[in-house]
């Protein structure tokens, strides 16, 4: 059993631990990032732009895109 998994966040590749989330993902690639994430200024997208959970578990291959949120009253 492999104990990391070779994932993409904004194209760059990075070996996240074994059963690692979205955010524990965006978290080895840049902690700030992720904590942008965890405070609702950024969100994590799929590789077609759709919103993820921040939960979802990896696996190998996944692509990640970490966007900027706009605000509900924004236009």
């Amino acid at each position: 059993m492999t104990e990391s998994v070779r994932v993409y966040v904004n194209a760059r590749p990075i070996d996240a631990p074994a059963r690692s989330t979205a955010l524990d993902a965006v978290r080895v690639l840049d902690p700030v990032l992720a904590e942008d994430v965890a405070g609702g200024t950024r969100a994590i997208t799929d590789s077609r732009g759709l919103p993820l959970d921040t939960t979802t578990p990896l696996v190998a291959g996944t692509i990640l895109r970490v966007v900027s949120v706009r605000s509900a009253g924004a236009e």
